[in-house]
C-alpha cells in the first residue's frame, strides 16, 4: 500500500467520519436532553437526500404531505393537552403549510439544487419536531427502555413509509463542489472539502449554540436535572422539541452531504445512523468531543477495512466498540441505575 493509496483512504475515511460525527453529536444531544436513543436518526439522513432528489426530478415529495399530516396531529394534541397558544398553532399548522407552498413553487419553477436542499432540510426538521410532539412527549416520564421501544417503532414506521414514498431505487445528488485540488500526485475532491467544512461549521455552531446561548443553557439544564429545570421555569417539553428539531436538521444536512459520495436508498439511513450510534456509545452518550473523535476514527477504520477486507468492513467497524468498552470499564466507577 503506497502513500497515495493511504492518503486516498484517509480522505474517504475523514469524509465519512465527519458525517458520522454529526450524527453522533445529535444522538448525544437528544439522549442527554430527552433520554431517547434516537434510532430513527438515520431515517432523517435518508429522507433529506431523497426529498431533495424528488424535488430535483420535478415532483412534490410525499414527505411534504407527511409533514402536514404530522403537523395536524401535533396541533390536535396541543389543543387537547395545552391551553390555546398562537405560537404552537403557527409551528404546527402555518409553518408546514408555508414550507409546502414554497416546495410546490420551487418544483413548478425549477428553483435549483440550493433551494431544493433548503426546503428538504426544512421539511425533515419539522418532521423531527412533530415526531417528538406526537410520540415521545407523552412518554416523557416513561423508562428509558420504553422510550427505546418507541424509537424502534418510529424507525420501522419511517422505513416503511420511505419505501412507500420513494420506492426501492437509489439516488445520488450532484456534488456541492464539482472540482478537485491536485497537490503533486495527490488529488483532493471538492465534495470531501465541502463535507469537512460543512461538518466543522455545524459542529462549531452546535458548540456555541449550547454553551453561549440561553436556549443552549436551557437544554443543558434539562439534561442535568429535568425536575430542577422545570422548577427554574424551563419547559422540558420545549427543550425536547428543540433537541429533536436540531437532530432532524443535522440528519437532513448529513443526507445532502453524503448523497454525492454514496448511493442513498430508502433504508440506507439505518446503517449510516448505526455507525454514528457506535461513536456516541464510545463516548458514553454524554461527551460531545469524544463522540466526534470516535466518529472520525470509525470513518478511518471503515475506509481501510473496505480496502483490505471489503467483505468484512461492517463487522470490523462494529467490533471496534468492544476494546473501547473494555477500556472504559476499567476507568469508569460503577454507579447505581437511576
Amino acid at each position: 500500500m503506497d502513500m497515495i493509496t493511504v492518503f486516498a483512504l484517509l480522505q474517504d475515511g475523514l469524509s465519512n467520519g465527519a458525517i458520522y460525527g454529526l450524527l453522533a453529536l445529535s444522538l448525544v444531544l437528544v439522549f442527554t436532553v430527552t433520554r431517547v436513543i434516537l434510532i430513527p436518526q438515520g431515517e432523517f439522513v435518508a429522507y433529506g437526500a431523497l426529498t431533495a432528489a424528488t424535488m430535483e426530478s420535478g415532483h412534490l415529495p410525499a414527505t411534504a404531505w407527511m409533514m402536514l399530516a404530522l403537523g395536524l396531529a401535533a396541533a390536535a394534541r396541543s389543543a387537547v393537552t395545552e391551553t390555546f397558544c398562537l405560537r404552537s398553532l403557527a409551528m404546527t399548522l402555518v409553518a408546514p403549510a408555508v414550507v409546502v407552498l414554497c416546495a410546490w413553487f420551487a418544483v413548478r419553477h425549477h428553483a435549483g439544487p440550493a433551494v431544493n436542499g433548503l426546503l428538504s432540510v426544512a421539511t425533515v426538521t419539522m418532521i423531527g419536531q412533530f415526531i417528538y410532539r406526537i410520540v415521545f412527549e407523552p412518554l416523557a416520564a416513561a423508562s428509558t427502555l420504553t422510550l427505546l421501544l418507541a424509537a424502534i417503532g418510529v424507525h420501522l414506521a419511517m422505513t416503511g413509509l420511505g419505501l412507500l414514498f420513494f420506492g426501492p431505487g437509489g439516488v445520488q445528488l450532484p456534488p456541492g463542489i464539482d472540482a478537485s485540488i491536485s497537490v503533486g500526485s495527490l488529488t483532493i475532491s471538492g465534495q470531501s472539502i465541502c463535507v469537512l467544512i460543512s461538518s466543522a461549521l455545524l459542529s462549531l455552531l452546535l458548540y456555541f449554540g449550547i454553551s453561549r446561548t440561553l436556549v443552549g443553557k436551557a437544554l443543558m439544564a434539562t439534561a442535568v436535572n429535568r425536575l430542577g429545570a422545570r422548577l427554574s421555569g424551563i419547559s422540558p417539553a420545549l427543550c425536547g422539541r428543540i433537541a429533536f428539531a436540531m437532530a432532524a436538521f443535522i440528519g437532513a444536512v448529513s443526507g445532502l452531504l453524503i448523497s454525492p459520495i454514496a448511493m442513498i436508498y430508502y433504508d440506507s439511513g439505518f446503517l449510516i445512523g448505526l455507525k454514528g450510534f457506535v461513536a456516541a456509545i464510545m463516548a458514553g452518550l454524554v461527551s460531545f468531543p469524544l463522540a466526534a473523535i470516535a466518529a472520525l476514527a470509525i470513518g478511518i477504520i471503515e475506509s481501510f477495512a473496505s480496502f483490505t477486507a471489503s467483505a468484512f468492513k461492517e463487522p470490523i467497524v462494529f467490533l471496534s466498540i468492544i476494546p473501547v468498552m473494555l477500556l472504559r470499564s476499567f476507568f469508569t466507577a460503577n454507579a447505581e441505575q437511576e
